[in-house]
């Protein structure tokens, strides 16, 4: 039961996300910028009202001051809020400058991004199908790069920036709902100052009910039950099946932006995701195989 409420959970999540980009498209007249400080501002508030009515005040305190007094987690986490935040702003820069199919390559990629920061900085250990499967990725990325004479820099800024995210969290070790308030907690401060500072903004206090001022209020909520799903799916079901749902995103982003949004899906569209698509198979493969040989172990040792 546990098993299938994690699946459920975590799935949701995953085409939440998916679906993210209509709602980032409802709000394309404001500018990304813009977008993105409310998207800080309003998600802070909106985690904090969680924390508190949750009644996780008191030890949301005391995990804030446990990282106050550690440099290296604050130095983390504060890093982690800059990396998310370049992520976001990218994202619905992407969405709203109608290269949907461009982002769902990076969140494609970022999986293989992430084990290769973890063989790099965590200095873990490669196999021959893994290795293979980094080939395949980069041989589609940079025919696509050829066969367009444009470098894909947003697919590549965003499969960066949360693979840098995902192994700062790691690092910092801390929970979705106290990392998330955390996280905005720094930003959202130069993000209020820049609302300010700004000469036209595109959210007005007259008229609070008006539906540019709610959709960029409910870009705080669009942002957290994504998360909170994903963290309370994720710790019911095998790390094996959350990687298998993560691909449920990017393809639904693919689906968007060639059905919904009519962005061109051409040959070197076609020839990139196919190796990256063989490339994601190929790791998965590697992995289950990994697990089954350390099961069947497990068993003879029995």
């Amino acid at each position: 039961m546990k098993n299938n409420m994690g699946i459920i959970y975590t799935a949701l999540a995953y085409v939440l996300w998916g679906f993210l980009p209509i709602y980032w498209k409802w709000v394309d007249d404001v500018p990304a910028g813009e977008t993105l400080a409310h998207r800080v501002v309003w998600s802070f508030i909106f985690m904090l009202g969680i924390v508190l009515i949750l009644r996780k005040w008191t030890p949301f305190i005391q995990e804030l001051n446990v990282i106050i007094r550690n440099r290296k987690r604050l130095l983390g986490i504060t890093l982690a809020s800059i990396f998310i935040s370049l992520n976001w702003l990218t994202f619905i820069w992407a969405v709203n400058s109608d290269h949907v199919i461009q982002a769902s390559l990076g969140y494609y990629i970022n999986p293989l991004i992430s084990i290769l920061l973890g063989i790099i900085v965590l200095k873990e250990k490669v196999t021959k199908r893994q290795a293979l499967s980094f080939i395949l990725a980069g041989i589609g990325v940079t025919y696509l790069t050829f066969s367009f004479g444009v470098f894909p820099w947003i697919s590549i800024i965003l499969a960066l920036t949360f693979g840098f995210y995902g192994l700062l969290k790691k690092k910092v070790d801390i929970s979705a709902m106290f990392g998330l308030t955390i996280e905005t907690m720094i930003v959202t401060p130069l993000a209020a100052l820049y609302l300010f500072a700004i000469p036209v903004n595109s959210f007005t206090l007259e008229d609070l009910a008006a539906p540019v001022n709610l959709l960029l209020i409910g870009a705080g909520i669009v942002t957290a039950i994504p998360l909170l799903l994903f963290a309370s799916g994720a710790k019911l079901i095998p790390l094996a099946m959350v990687g298998f749902l993560q691909y449920i995103a990017p393809t639904i982003m693919l689906i968007l932006g060639v059905f919904l949004y009519g962005e061109p899906f051409t040959s070197g569209h076609a020839v990139a995701f196919i190796f990256i698509w063989s490339a994601l198979f190929i790791y998965m493969g590697s992995g289950y195989k990994r697990r089954d040989s350390r099961f069947k172990r497990g068993v003879h040792e029995k």
